[in-house]
């Protein structure tokens, strides 16, 4: 007879209850990772009650009936063996083991454990695992099979985890998956050396510990201002679900979200973005809801899932105001819907469409109707073939630099030029800055783009006599996104010194967005003039500046917004005047963009600009064509 020690078992239970407690108390993503970890609590509470109770028993035989004994071990085997495949299959979800399209090889992994596990039923008359005697509890003449078949998934875990690494780029998530495979691997040589000290369900606690803390808590998943779902659980559902199943996601974004946030504050809108999210999990609990950040929403239902009330009901919800802390919100939303019963090609096509709908449904400004997936497709293809070229522009150093001439507003004679870049597509045709730069600033490629244009523009300098052409400077733009690296000044000065290249000859255009954060800007001026470069404000009047800030701001010139510029032609008054002289009072010489017209020239002239520039005089053109077009003026 076997006498159990239970001293470790019994603590392990109360730390399987503290676990199901918490995991139960919040929303879960049905997602398949935390279904088999549910499945793995569920079973690992009856491994170790039948655990307990089967031990007990046995100690007990002489008064319990052999076939209860039987049926008591058998329960405890068979939950064993699950326990041990159900590990396995958590490590393989992890690694997005595909089970669906490997079929066969889902099949064949689970041969152990079914095997086992009729083994186990067998055992019920022939003993093969255990068997039950007058004198109590023993080991059959398969026992070992269990402790061959635990090891065998364990390490099947540890193949699969080094074979399929690149899977898992997070640090943290491969230790986990690493620590608690390797903590059931080390718990089951501790059961095999000490049987009767019931260890193994306390390795096991503390796996499934490092499981919840690492990859199962639901809080990971869950936006903490509204407990919807967030963005990440979002593509985790997505990435599990695309191409298994119809479902389609209605989205909505809060119209002027970050104006919004300054009408209201942030502690409002906060509370408010909370009864939005409670208002979709009361109303559509059928549904899953995510907050998709800054005032996105999205309801993902199937394909019996009504968008069309859902949207009506969402419209008029939203023509009452939202009350947060004693104050009303009034707030309106665009809607848009994304169908993912069509065929998706991946993950990253139907964010990257979702996010081009958001956008889209933010610009058109319309609450009435649905922007979907279909009127957005080509748009998308577009964007795709544009960040196709986009990516092989930048890495094979194929950003071209078209200049733009600035014209002295009285001799009408070159005196500098503007630096812009380009890009072709697969057939040669150029794409436009306003579609390619945006999709730069968002995949991070504007640092090289912007990099590859300013040497180019040193090149240039270098390999050409600019005071034959009568340019005095080049601009050269650069983006918010380029603008805050804190290692600017050194690869630009890096540059210069390659090319040789007197840093007084280059002003960067900086525009109007910059001027928000002032500390920012100030401090980054300061550290580039420093290196003799010089400043230009680009697209003045359509951002936040005044004149008291342009007094403390250090420009050598102020390029009026091609807006403010033809509103100005078309209805002259008496304010742009006035702003060019109070410009000229504090030295500041002033360009005029967008000027395509003589009578447009000369109403820029009149009232003091410096410099002209735009389509009357010459679009942008490729380096050698303005080359050849001004060296000999």
């Amino acid at each position: 007879m076997v006498n159990w020690n239970f001293d470790y078992v019994i603590p392990s239970l109360l730390m399987l209850v503290v676990i199901m407690g918490f995991y139960f108390a919040l929303p879960r993503l049905p997602i398949r990772m935390n279904k088999l970890f549910l499945a793995i609590l569920v079973n690992e509470a009856i491994v170790i009650l039948s655990d307990i109770i089967s031990s007990w028993a046995d100690n007990n035989y002489q008064t319990i009936a052999a076939p209860i004994l039987v049926l008591l071990n058998a329960v405890f085997f068979i939950s064993f063996a699950a326990r041990m495949y159900l590990y396995y299959c958590f490590t393989a979800a992890l690694l997005r083991v595909d089970t669906y399209a490997k079929r066969i090889h889902t099949v064949i992994i689970a041969l152990p454990i079914l095997f086992l596990q009729l083994l186990v039923l067998i055992g019920f008359v022939h003993g093969t695992i255990f068997y039950i005697d007058d004198t109590g509890y023993h080991r059959g003449p398969f026992h070992g099979l269990i402790y061959v078949v635990s090891f065998f998934y364990v390490i099947y875990s540890f193949f699969i985890m080094f074979k399929l690494r690149d899977r898992i780029r997070r640090k943290r998530e491969r230790y986990g998956i690493f620590f608690f495979n390797i903590i059931i691997f080390v718990g089951l040589i501790f059961r095999y050396a000490l049987p009767k000290m019931l260890l193994f369900d306390t390795f096991c606690m503390m796996s499934d510990m490092v499981i919840y803390l690492v990859f199962a808590n639901p809080e990971g998943f869950l936006e903490r201002r509204s407990y919807t779902f967030n963005s990440k659980a979002l593509r985790s559902y997505v990435e599990e679900n695309l191409g298994k199943g119809g479902f389609k996601m209605l989205a909505f974004i809060l119209n002027d979200y970050h104006d919004m946030r300054e009408i209201y504050g942030g502690v409002q809108m906060d509370q408010g973005i909370s009864l939005i999210s409670a208002h979709l999990i009361k109303c559509y609990p059928k549904c899953l809801n995510f907050y998709y950040n800054n005032g996105r929403f999205i309801i993902l239902g199937d394909n019996r899932t009504e968008f069309e009330v859902i949207h009506e009901e969402l419209r008029n919800r939203f023509k009452l105001p939202w009350r947060a802390f004693n104050a009303e919100l009034y707030l309106d939303a665009c809607y848009a819907l994304l169908d993912c019963n069509k065929n998706y090609k991946s993950v990253d096509e139907v964010f990257n469409t979702l996010n081009l709908l958001l956008e889209k449904t933010e610009s058109i400004g319309d609450d009435y109707n649905i922007l979907t997936d279909e009127e957005i497709h080509q748009d998308y293809e577009d964007r795709l073939e544009v960040k196709k070229a986009l990516e092989y522009a930048v890495d094979n150093d194929k950003v071209e630099v078209f200049l733009q001439p600035f014209m002295d507003s009285k001799t009408r004679k070159v005196i500098g030029a503007e630096a812009l870049s380009r890009i072709r597509d697969s057939a040669g045709k150029i794409i436009p800055p306003g579609e390619f730069i945006p999709i730069a600033e968002m995949n991070g490629r504007i640092n090289q783009l912007g990099e590859q244009v300013f040497e180019k523009v040193c090149r240039f300098i270098s390999e050409n006599d600019i005071e034959t052409m009568g340019l005095e400077f080049i601009n050269v733009n650069l983006s918010p996104i380029q603008f805050m690296r804190a290692d600017l000044v050194d690869r630009f000065t890096s540059i210069i010194n390659k090319y040789d290249v007197n840093p007084e000859l280059i002003h960067l255009e900086i525009t109007e967005v910059f001027m928000i954060d002032e500390l920012l800007m100030e401090r980054q001026i300061n550290i580039l003039q420093s290196s003799g470069f010089k400043f230009v404000l680009d697209d003045y009047g359509k951002g936040y500046s005044n004149l008291s800030r342009m007094k403390r701001s250090p420009f050598v010139n102020i390029k009026l917004d091609m807006e403010v510029v033809w509103d100005y032609c078309n209805e002259p008054d008496v304010f742009i005047p006035m702003m060019v002289k109070a410009f000229k009072e504090m030295d500041l010489g002033i360009t005029a963009e967008g000027i395509e017209t003589e009578q447009m020239a000369d109403a820029m002239t009149d009232i003091g600009v410096d410099y002209l520039q735009g389509m009357l005089f010459s679009p942008p053109i490729p380096e050698d064509e303005f080359v050849k077009k001004y060296s000999s003026k």
